[in-house]
């Protein structure tokens, strides 16, 4: 995880830089859609890697996928702890129960 803090950090300092010299200022400059598209081009490749690709092709997308997710969070506010304290609330329930909670919980805010 010191991994994913690294470039937590290095995201946030980079949004400020010059778009010309930096990737990740050039997509906030784009703004929220863009990043957005790159997240999900990203994520849509990472699947035909995970089904067609070799190991290699597939960890590779992954790590954009990651990266991807990273800035967008960061456009947003939202910290990786964030994310990690809603996995670590998540460990031990099953995904199946886990998704049906949401579903009911969406169920009971549509009939309001």
């Amino acid at each position: 995880m010191e991994t994913l803090a690294r470039l937590e950090k290095v995201i946030l300092e980079r949004r400020n830089c010059d778009p010309e010299t930096s990737y990740v200022a050039l997509l906030k400059r784009d703004g929220r859609p863009k990043m957005a598209r790159k997240l999900g081009e990203e994520a849509v490749e990472a699947v035909v890697a995970g089904l067609s690709g070799s190991d290699e092709e597939l960890v590779g997308e992954a790590a954009d996928v990651l990266f991807h997710l990273m800035v967008l969070l960061a456009d947003r506010g939202i910290a990786l702890d964030d994310v990690l304290a809603e996995l670590d609330r998540r460990e031990g329930i099953s995904g199946i129960e886990e998704k049906a909670s949401r579903e009911s919980q969406e169920e009971t805010s549509d009939a309001d």
